[in-house]
């Protein structure tokens, strides 16, 4: 089955696709999906032959020996990132979302802030807050089409009660790769400031060509004491839905404070996940994703020309991700006027900018990860929604 096969995902429990009409109105008769960042196209072979191979066993009882689980990642990371980590450096949690909870919940206490730079994903401000704790938000600046650290004026706006810094590499929601030496001045941030750093970096797969990703860990080495990286092969290979991602801690003491929240919590792995995940990171894998990249390339290109066409509207151009990060400022419309064309004339659910924090207040975030035609289709109806700004 190729990238481009269109496959109806109405009436499957798919909160992208049956969620799009109660959260955002948009009907799911002809509406397009284009929020939550999942796939619409199956995931790799090889993947889906361990779920058959499993399904044909029948029997899903308790699972044990992670040892081709941790064998599997260790190779993803040092073939694809050029990253050596030990099989004991790696624990495993119910999907990312669940890592960055645990994280807060481990290394802060309610009450305590939790350093962002919006904007941002927006879950991060969401989990911080359900857990009692503060958001100490840091601005990136924009320069152009490109977000930069501004790190005097995040010290500014530090209280002293900050105990964490979540970090977004590659950053979401704008597809920027931040350079090894950018991370090592966000390392040195959270150092002086006496902060543990949470690297999220579970889009660190989905990167263009003539592009390079540096792990956090590989970037600012001296930063390994204070350092947890999350991962997940969810966004890569669209198996989201399974829950299962890794905080990657070399640390000792920080992985024996985690390895004793887990247990304290009875969370363990989902074995058909741990299955998946085996089973993705292999040369099989590689090469789908490669093949995926080709696909979203080609339709970044066509989304970007189609939306950069209409006056006053400006995709930021992706280094990574298949997120499309598009500021409507330039038409001079509020907010709720363009989210409103978006919506209703063109019948488009894309992710809500000002979720992402300070900064995102222009703008609607677009999941690029589908068929050619629904691209297509987006940017037509965009361009329709628009017209009278031709």
């Amino acid at each position: 089955m190729s990238f481009d096969d269109i496959i109806d995902r109405i009436g499957t429990h798919s909160s992208k696709w049956d969620l799009m009409e109660p959260r955002f109105g948009v009907p799911a008769s002809d509406g397009l999906a284009m929020w939550t960042a999942d796939s619409d196209y199956p995931t790799a072979d090889c993947v889906r032959d361990v779920v058959r191979a499993a399904a044909d066993l029948g029997i899903f009882g308790y699972f044990g020996d992670y040892g081709d689980f941790h064998e599997a990642i260790g190779w993803w990371m040092r073939e694809r990132h050029d990253w050596t980590i030990e099989p004991d450096w790696i624990l495993t949690t119910h999907g990312l979302g669940n890592a960055v909870a645990l994280c807060i919940d481990t290394w802060s206490k309610p009450g305590d802030s939790v350093v962002i730079f919006p904007p941002v994903y927006h879950e991060f401000a969401g989990k911080i807050e359900r857990a009692g704790r503060k958001v100490t938000e840091c601005p990136l600046s924009r320069v152009g089409d490109r977000y930069m650290l501004d790190l005097d004026a995040a010290q500014a706006r530090l209280t002293g009660t900050e105990r964490l810094l979540i970090w977004c590499s590659p950053q979401n929601p704008s597809g920027r790769i931040w350079t090894p030496e950018e991370q090592r001045a966000v390392a040195d941030f959270a150092l002086r400031n006496n902060l543990i750093l949470v690297s999220d970096e579970v889009h660190h797969d989905l990167v263009y060509a003539g592009e390079t990703f540096v792990p956090m860990d590989v970037a600012a080495p001296a930063a390994r004491h204070a350092l947890v990286t999350l991962t997940a092969a969810s966004k890569t290979f669209n198996i989201a839905g399974q829950r299962t991602g890794n905080m990657i801690i070399a640390d000792a003491t920080l992985r024996a404070a985690m390895t004793t929240r887990l247990h304290a919590l009875d969370l363990a792995p989902n074995g058909l996940g741990v299955k998946m995940v085996t089973a993705a990171y292999s040369p099989e894998g590689a090469a789908w994703v490669d093949a995926q990249i080709a696909h979203l390339d080609a339709n970044r290109r066509l989304f970007d020309a189609g939306v950069n066409a209409i006056p006053g509207v400006r995709s930021l151009p992706l280094q990574s991700t298949y997120l499309a990060w598009v500021d409507f400022s330039g038409t001079g419309m509020a907010y709720e006027e363009f989210d409103a064309r978006v919506r209703k004339t063109a019948r488009i659910a894309a992710s809500p900018g000002p979720g992402f924090g300070t900064g995102g207040e222009n703008f609607l975030r677009f999941n690029l990860a589908t068929q050619r035609a629904r691209v297509t289709e987006a940017v037509e109806r965009l361009q329709k929604a628009f017209a009278d700004l031709q």
